[in-house]
């Protein structure tokens, strides 16, 4: 199942009791698609890849600029003006030469959302807008996919993972996207990162944080995020946890379904 050259590249995640060989076999037979290689995106595809999971994606149609180097650690400055894809896989391949790499050069839009969210196990979402927010929660939903999704503000940051289409312990469908944020904020009121700023080193801290998530997801250890937003504050280091449960009037999997496909974001 492992050489000895992987053996040696995962010992220090065999010998932990939570993971051991069964564990790092899940990481390496698990598929996951990152949304955006980004400031998010960037340090949670190199600690998937580290970690040894055997299959990444990343959907992102953007050129490397000079003000993404602050944050958006995958990049180089001799990459400016390369696609993100193309050098996302090259830092993956030097780094883990045994995961798959696919670079998925286009933007994420209702008509290729499902075909590309149900070739992979598990989603990352580290997109910077609401809009790509909603389209990956609903396609998520309908394709019956897991979803780690994170957002960044100037000096904090959210996580939280959705699994909208099981049901909990209760029989009860689990919370969607929508449920936290039943509409995105009006418009002008959430500046863009070009107007506001972002903390370099949070970018990296949240986006390590999706990484652990989805090991966890997928190893299948620990207390995980769904019906939880984790929030923090760079300010004051401080992190708390916000519970939040399904809301049944959401269009998703609330009483009165009114999504049912990705038509409402073409």
């Amino acid at each position: 199942m492992f050489s000895e050259e992987e053996l040696e590249r995962y010992a220090r995640h065999i010998v932990l009791r939570e993971v051991g060989g069964p564990g790092q076999a899940a990481l390496k037979e698990a598929s996951v698609l990152v949304i955006g290689a980004g400031g998010l995106g960037a340090p949670a595809l190199m600690y998937l890849a580290a970690a040894g999971v055997g299959a990444l994606g990343v959907v992102d149609d953007d050129v490397v600029s000079l003000s993404n180097l602050q944050r958006q650690i995958i990049h180089t400055t001799p990459d400016i003006g390369r696609r993100k894809v193309d050098t996302a896989a090259e830092r993956i391949h030097a780094l883990n030469p045994h995961v798959r790499f696919a670079a998925h050069a286009t933007w994420l839009k209702a008509d290729n959302a499902l075909d590309l969210i149900g070739g992979y196990d598990l989603v990352l979402d580290g997109s910077d807008n609401f809009e790509t927010r909603y389209l990956v929660s609903d396609a998520c939903f309908l394709a019956a996919k897991p979803l780690i999704t994170a957002a960044l503000g100037t000096f904090d940051g959210s996580l939280t993972t959705i699994r909208a289409h099981e049901k909990n312990e209760n029989g009860e469908f689990n919370p969607t996207y929508r449920c936290l944020f039943p509409e995105p904020p009006p418009p002008g009121t959430v500046p863009p990162c070009v107007e506001a700023g972002v903390m370099g080193a949070l970018a990296g801290m949240l986006g390590s944080m999706m990484a652990l998530e989805a090991i966890r997801e997928i190893v299948g250890f620990g207390d995980g995020l769904v019906g939880r937003l984790l929030m923090v504050d760079a300010r004051t280091m401080r992190f708390e946890t916000l519970r939040y449960a399904r809301d049944p009037n959401n269009p998703l999997n609330g009483d009165g379904l009114t999504i049912t496909d990705l038509s409402a974001h073409v």
